[in-house]
């Protein structure tokens, strides 16, 4: 008698995966590396702009800087995970502007203004209503917007290089000297150094590949070679050990272990100064360059993914309801920090986790005595490290093909610069755009949605 075999069952081929497993394959997607050592150095891209605003609240307002790690650290890591792009967190500038002007503005306030600006986006992103906004913007006046904050990174960038610099008052003390452990000699090495390395960035119109079809086997490995350094990583530690050699009894004020994480006590004179000299100029600034900038700049580096203006409206939102409580810096995203670590070669989740991670012990380990190796980093170094991240966000603007859509970018672009506000530059450039839809109706003339690329 034959033995039968019991029947197997046959997978259908219409089950689909249950919900934790496709969770678990997009977080992994989204937090792989494309290349160790690129996305290592691109994680390094973003700190010209982080670095010198947390230091100088730090030093000046008494910010606590180790829950200011801490939190931006989980922060780094949930925006990565979400989206899977290098998606930075850099404090909110318009409240931290506020508060390195103005002495009376401090810790509560900060926060104050912080929550209240985060309750502020998520009511946009829930409603709906960002993703109105980001619909009725033209593109050119959001490149306006792009081009004003790269100029000005870069024009503060300069400013780091070319003078001594005090940065917790956020004034320059005279001519940096050629020579030294923070000369202008060390600041040009860097610089040069990073240009031979990256080269212009990669051009995103062409894909990123070079044309390497007719060069000759030495100089594809060769190329290889260099572009597989991580210039930038290696800039950042060799300020970290010139810190060390600045000032070598910096060991003996280093305190181990995290600092305090308490609720912050705010009254209702902070909540009302916080509202008035915090929240009303930092939401403009928010909304341009952290939610409808960003949008596009990320829609443009990475046109296989799908952002919602209302997703990246309400991340920012919450990062600040919670984390301000605590002390923690009001935090936003930014299209600087984006184009500066798509720069340096960051191009998934993965980079912002891998900061997130260290921010994250550096918070538990070091806390506040970090602001004393922080203090003593070469700032020409990270004016090197800013200007980059500058440009790359500026070049967004050269796709601007027709000469109605150059001159809104460039009116937005000037009057934002001028006026150091990009509220102002974005009402301008609205305004500028408007009548030249106005003029080509009085023509008879109908708009051509190419032209002004509404």
């Amino acid at each position: 008698m034959e033995s039968q075999n019991p029947p197997r069952s046959i997978p259908d081929p219409s089950a689909q995966p249950t919900f934790p497993a496709k969770f678990a394959h997009q977080l992994k997607h989204n937090l792989i590396f494309r290349s160790k050592w690129a996305e290592l150095n691109g994680a390094i891209g973003d700190l010209g702009t982080y670095i010198p605003i947390v230091v100088a609240l730090t030093l000046a307002r008494d910010l606590n800087l180790g829950t200011t790690l801490i939190f931006t650290g989980v922060y780094n890591i949930i925006t990565g995970a979400i989206y899977g792009v290098p998606m930075p967190v850099q404090p909110m500038k318009a409240i931290a502007a506020t508060a390195l002007a103005n002495p009376d503005f401090g810790v509560p306030e900060i926060m104050a203004a912080g929550i209240l600006t985060g309750g502020t986006l998520i009511i946009l992103g829930v409603t709906g209503l960002m993703q109105l906004v980001y619909k009725l913007i033209p593109l050119s006046v959001v490149r306006g917007v792009q081009l004003a904050q790269g100029l000005s990174f870069a024009l503060t960038a300069v400013k780091y290089i070319k003078k001594v610099q005090n940065l917790p008052k956020s004034k320059a003390l005279g001519e940096r000297h050629w020579l030294g452990l923070d000369g202008l000699v060390l600041a040009i090495v860097c610089l040069c150094f990073i240009v031979i390395v990256n080269g212009a960035g990669v051009d995103v119109s062409e894909g990123g590949v070079e044309d390497e079809e007719e060069s000759p086997s030495r100089k594809k490995r060769w190329r290889r070679i260099m572009a597989s350094l991580p210039s930038a990583f290696m800039i950042f530690v060799l300020g970290v050990i010139l810190a060390f050699i600045r000032k070598p009894n910096i060991v003996h004020e280093i305190k181990f272990g995290p600092s305090p994480i308490e609720v912050v006590k705010m009254s209702r004179h902070a909540w009302k100064d916080g509202f008035i000299k915090g929240a009303i100029p930092q939401l403009p600034l928010s909304i341009l360059n952290s939610v409808i900038a960003v949008c596009k700049l990320s829609s443009d580096l990475f046109p296989e993914k799908d952002f919602s203006p209302s997703s990246i409206s309400i991340t920012v939102g919450l990062m600040n309801v919670v984390g301000c409580w605590f002390g923690a810096m009001p935090s936003c995203h930014g299209a600087g920090g984006l184009a500066g670590q798509y720069k340096f070669g960051g191009r998934s989740g993965g980079c912002v986790a891998l900061l997130g991670s260290a921010k994250l012990v550096l918070g538990f380990v070091l806390g506040t005595s970090l602001v004393t190796i922080l203090n003593q980093f070469p700032v020409g170094v990270l004016g090197v490290l800013l200007l980059f991240a500058g440009i790359e966000l500026a070049m967004c603007a050269r796709d601007m093909h027709t000469k109605e859509e150059s001159f809104v970018m460039l009116i937005c672009t000037a009057v934002s610069l001028v006026g150091s506000s990009a509220a102002l530059g974005f009402v301008v450039g609205m305004g500028a755009y408007v009548l030249l839809w106005l003029r080509k109706l009085g023509c008879n003339d109908k708009p051509n949605s190419n032209d002004l690329n509404a």
